[in-house]
């Protein structure tokens, strides 16, 4: 328990966190050194050792962090971004990992995301991005409905005028995807027009249906998202962490010195006995 509460200790510092954020942010921009094929070759053998020490850093940050949790080891796996560390971190010492240039890279590219665990903001927005993916998923699905059957409707009307863009399905939707972000939506209803006015309604329904009224929608999941991922970031600060009360023996102590305080304040009362004797006074009898 000592030494799980000097490891809290260590790990609750502000400095701690801000030295392992400039870690990885110096990680991400050793990768970035290590693109230009003159520079990496030219220091090759320090940025290596710039790994090697963000590594021996990151590790350290580990053991300090598992150290903390020693008393309570079920409370660090119950946090998935510790779970997400550890396994960035441990990844770098599996030997198949390391030998493949690669996926080490890329896991060397996942650190920059334990930034999200020092940005609280940066943390609810991609707490909220996770949350939306299931409403993501059904915005899709519906898109790509309607983009079908407006691709169908455009196939038949404007295959044999303009087969470039409506030769085929797959064609018909690619144009139509093209111009959901309304790029190129003027030179295609002027191309439209020459076919037949009525291309007038099929472009403005499907401007106002996948442009305006499918993308209000998107985001509105996404904002609906963004105030659950904020709920649930204020309720974990609000929560108290397992195994982090205070012994119940030093509450014992701190109530009993309180008590001994308050004792010692109070006026000295004049001892009274419990039962007082009554005097029997002399009974004058007689004249």
């Amino acid at each position: 328990m000592k030494l799980a509460a000097r490891c809290r200790v260590a790990t609750e510092a502000p400095a701690f966190g801000m030295v392992v954020f400039c870690a990885i942010l110096f990680n991400a921009a050793l990768m970035g050194v290590e693109t230009y094929s003159g520079l990496a070759g030219e220091y090759r053998l320090a940025l290596q050792g710039a790994e090697n020490c963000c590594l021996a850093l990151f590790t350290l940050e580990m053991l300090l962090r598992v150290g903390a949790c020693a008393d309570r080891p079920k409370a660090f796996f119950r946090d998935p971004w510790n779970l997400f560390d550890l396994a960035v971190v441990a990844s770098a010492f599996v030997p198949l990992v390391r030998e493949n240039t690669t996926l080490l890279r890329l896991l060397r590219l996942a650190r920059v995301l334990r930034t999200a665990r020092f940005l609280p903001h940066l943390r609810i927005l991609l707490i909220a991005v996770g949350r939306s993916l299931p409403g993501t998923a059904s915005f899709l699905f519906v898109g790509a409905l309607v983009l079908y059957v407006y691709a169908m409707v455009g196939w038949v009307c404007f295959a044999r005028s303009d087969p470039g863009h409506y030769g085929s399905v797959g064609r018909a939707m690619l144009t139509l995807f093209l111009l959901t972000t309304l790029d190129g939506l003027t030179d295609a209803v002027r191309a439209g027009l020459q076919i037949s006015r009525l291309s007038i309604v099929y472009y403005a329904s499907y401007a106002l249906l996948a442009s305006f009224v499918l993308v209000n929608v998107l985001i509105g999941v996404v904002l609906n998202s963004l105030d659950e991922a904020r709920e649930i970031e204020e309720e974990a600060n609000r929560a108290p962490v397992p195994g982090a009360e205070p012994d119940v023996r030093a509450r014992i102590a701190t109530a009993r010195r309180a008590l001994d305080e308050i004792e010692a304040s109070l006026p000295v009362a004049a001892e009274r006995p419990d039962r007082p004797e009554r005097r029997l006074e002399p009974s004058h009898s007689g004249p």
